[in-house]
């Protein structure tokens, strides 16, 4: 039997995500269990930027519950995420996990192309802001791979459920999370499917789920990305995961080799009032 992980990036108990989440495993077709993580109930630290997750045991040496989430995560065979949309942005548990992902790398093998599907859910029509860009940077940079992301709208808790269209969005989810991969209509990032953009002041436009550039062109009114994944990828491959950690090892012994220049140029910064809790 599959195992799927619900990951629950709100607060909120009995509330949209949650119960998202759970009508989503109601309607994957295959037999599974289904566990549930709720993000607010572990104790994740601020990433520290130390890098030393990359050396030696290829562990945080932060102690906090980190290790859980990534043990239940290494344990699924698919993944649901469900976040919801504070001030027009997921919320803030999950870029803090997000924060410590290069700890996820010791175990990139093992979750690479983890199947995963993600919703964000906003209280307001049309007011998610950039939720849905969170929930699939998120997956994306946990290596796993996208089967189907979406948005639904609902506030008060149950409310997601007014709209007799969202058991129907469940039921796509659910379905592709084993099954067959979303298929965009709408424009989207040729090189990851992202369907985010910024656009330059050079004319040239800038994917925001996979930081690659390019351009812009029209065909028949509909715009046409032409974007091409530049040297330094993240996710695209589990090579470019690997060539990425090994890229931050490098900048360790970059620093050891600066060290006295840097110190240099910052130690005149060095003082400052601080306001401490």
């Amino acid at each position: 039997m599959k195992k799927v992980l619900g990951i629950v990036a709100s607060p909120r108990r009995l509330g949209n995500c949650e119960i998202m989440a759970k009508e989503i495993s109601r309607q994957i077709p295959e037999s599974h269990e289904l566990n549930l993580l709720r993000l607010s109930d572990f104790h994740i630290k601020p990433c520290r930027g130390c890098y030393l997750c990359l050396f030696k045991k290829q562990r945080c040496v932060l102690r906090d519950d980190l290790d859980a989430i990534i043990h239940a995560i290494v344990q699924a065979d698919g993944l649901i995420l469900a976040a919801p949309t504070y001030f027009l942005g997921a919320n803030a548990t999950l870029k803090r996990l997000l924060d410590r992902g290069l700890a996820f790398y010791a175990h990139a093998e093992k979750i690479w192309g983890k199947p995963s599907v993600g919703v964000g859910i906003a209280g307001i029509d049309g007011k998610d802001g950039y939720t849905l860009l969170a929930v699939q940077s998120f997956l994306k940079l946990i290596l796993s791979e996208i089967k189907y992301t979406t948005i639904v709208y609902g506030a008060l808790p149950g409310e997601v459920f007014f709209n007799d269209q969202n058991p129907q969005v469940a039921g796509r989810l659910g379905k592709a999370l084993f099954g067959q991969a979303q298929t965009r209509a709408a424009p989207a990032c040729p090189v990851c499917g992202g369907d985010t953009f910024r656009f330059l002041d050079d004319g040239r436009v800038r994917c925001m789920l996979c930081s690659n550039a390019g351009t812009v062109d029209w065909e028949s009114g509909t715009p046409v990305f032409l974007i091409e994944r530049d040297e330094h990828g993240l996710f695209l491959s589990q090579q470019d995961a690997l060539r990425h950690r090994e890229w931050l090892r490098v900048q360790v012994k970059r620093f050891i080799e600066q060290k006295t220049l840097l110190k240099q140029i910052t130690e005149p910064y060095r003082d400052g009032n601080w306001i401490k809790p």
